[in-house]
């Protein structure tokens, strides 16, 4: 019975259009339904009242915005869990984060909310709006209804293990000082930031193909080619990243002069955000990873990698053009981000004049297997408003294997004069240092990884918003830790962190 209820989404708009021809009145309600309780089971009764068929459509595991750990129930047994209620007719899981996608292949007479969203502004996404029109497009109503209300968030969070206990007891005490109201107003004021972000654009091309084998005469890897695409990286995924929390973003990097450099970077910035120096002499940096396919909850393999990459700094003739270009703007700003991967664009001497004229420095020095050894903060810089970086960038700056990693981290705080840093330990924990302010330690709050490429641009690119906001060293460790935890669950920079999902995670972490 159950099964004969569950709808493929390709194939279920046309049987809600055979239902709407015979005459049947059809009431559809729309979420995430991860823990069913007495609060779903009341809604879905009183929307059955108002129709003759009841379809139920709910977010597929991938677009869930419930934060790190959800959803706790896959797919198959939440369709499984509403297939089984009397009331309930059909059941359709829907590969898209928002409604509006839902409500067009359901066509509903009726749409059904709760009535905590006759208010729009309770709703963090903004998409409320959106059902509502997409909903009156069709000749469809919308009702606001529930007698009885739970959150499957707040059961899921404090009954069950979705997340660790430590990122409860850390979002409990945070909660206590900051409410999830108060939260939504300190990540909607980054928008009036005017941010420029300097650094090394790459492209990431991920390569995916499937391993056969060894070949029998060398000894060397077979593989069979299977898909390929481009990502934006770098300094470029920084700018995507801060554009979806900020209305001035703008974008100064090193790219050679060729047509498909520009293409590729006109498909993902738009031409009056672009500050951009090129040159024939340059060549555009492509980091190519070679990797297996995904695997529904695997984290990516990855093979090895090639890049290309210039083998000598820039001539001074390209860093004096870099830095005309950076002393031409910088004024305009109130952040100046600095995604310093050392691929040439941040020679000394726009290092020298960036660390001057900023108005609010915010520095990410990386080390990779290209600047392994040489690429190092304190070496590099002599000052920074706020800095992130991680483990092993700590381990190279401190020239030493052992240590107090607190006590190393002050101590390199104190040597770029900044008022507040960042230290990433991978699956270990976050430590947020600022000055006055106790440290501020999280451990990940996403234990589902997907691929960590880039989850240290995410959790840096918001974590400096809301350093140069002032913001409180917990609450940017927060912030950049919800950043990260999206980040781990998207291939590479394939997509940038989305506000309203961090918006929906840190609220309802909030409220636990």
């Amino acid at each position: 019975m159950s099964r004969q209820k569950v709808l493929d989404f390709s194939s279920a708009a046309a049987v809600f259009d055979a239902l709407r021809a015979d005459g049947r009145k059809i009431v559809q309600c729309h979420g995430t339904f991860d823990l069913l309780h007495p609060g779903h089971i009341y809604h879905l009764e009183e929307a059955k009242d108002l129709g003759d068929i009841l379809v139920v459509t709910a977010t597929s595991d991938k677009f869930v915005n419930k934060g790190p750990g959800r959803p706790y129930f896959n797919d198959a047994m939440r369709a499984k869990n509403l297939a089984a209620l009397e009331c309930v007719d059909y059941v359709v899981m829907i590969p898209f984060a928002a409604a509006v996608e839902a409500i067009s292949c359901v066509k509903p007479n009726v749409y059904c909310k709760g009535r905590e969203y006759e208010n729009e502004e309770n709703d963090p996404t903004g998409n409320i709006a959106d059902d509502v029109k997409t909903v009156e497009v069709f000749g469809g109503q919308v009702r606001y209804i529930g007698t009885v209300v739970f959150s499957s968030s707040k059961l899921i969070n404090r009954h069950f293990d979705a997340i660790p206990e430590a990122v409860k007891d850390f979002c409990h005490q945070l909660g206590s000082r900051c409410s999830p109201e108060q939260f939504r107003r300190a990540i909607d004021r980054f928008s009036s930031l005017k941010v420029l972000v300097i650094g090394d654009i790459i492209f990431d091309r991920y390569t995916y193909v499937k391993v056969q084998g060894l070949t029998s005469k060398n000894r060397i890897i077979s593989s069979r080619l299977i898909d390929e695409e481009v990502q934006p990286g770098g300094s470029l995924a920084v700018h995507r990243h801060i554009s979806q929390f900020c209305d001035k973003v703008d974008l100064l990097g090193l790219l050679g002069a060729d047509q498909w450099s520009a293409l590729m970077v006109g498909t993902h910035l738009p031409a009056e955000q672009n500050l951009c120096v090129s040159d024939d002499a340059f060549k555009t940096i492509i980091k190519q990873r070679f990797v297996e396919p995904e695997i529904e909850g695997k984290e990516l393999l990855k093979l090895f990698s090639v890049n290309v990459i210039n083998a000598n700094p820039p001539d001074p003739s390209l860093t004096e053009k870099v830095l005309s270009q950076v002393g031409s703007v910088i004024a305009n700003y109130d952040l100046v981000v600095v995604a310093d991967f050392g691929h040439g664009v941040m020679m000394e001497p726009v290092r020298r004049f960036v660390e001057e004229k900023a108005p609010f420095m915010a520095l990410n020095c990386q080390t990779n297997s290209n600047n392994h050894g040489f690429n190092i903060i304190n070496r590099q810089y002599r000052r920074a408003d706020c800095f992130s970086l991680d483990e092993q960038e700590l381990l190279l700056s401190r020239a030493r294997r052992h240590m107090d990693f607190l006590e190393e981290f002050q101590t390199l705080k104190g040597e770029l004069s900044a008022r507040e840093a960042w230290l990433t330990r991978g699956a270990v924990e976050t430590i947020g240092l600022k000055t006055g302010e106790s440290p501020a330690l999280l451990i990940p709050m996403e234990t589902r990884v997907l691929d960590t490429v880039g989850a240290g641009d995410a959790f840096f690119s918001v974590a400096a918003l809301a350093a140069c906001s002032g913001l409180s060293s917990e609450m940017s460790v927060f912030i950049g830790q919800l950043a990260g935890a999206q980040a781990v669950r998207i291939v590479g920079n394939r997509d940038p962190i989305s506000k309203s999902r961090l918006l929906k995670s840190g609220m309802t972490l909030l409220n636990l």
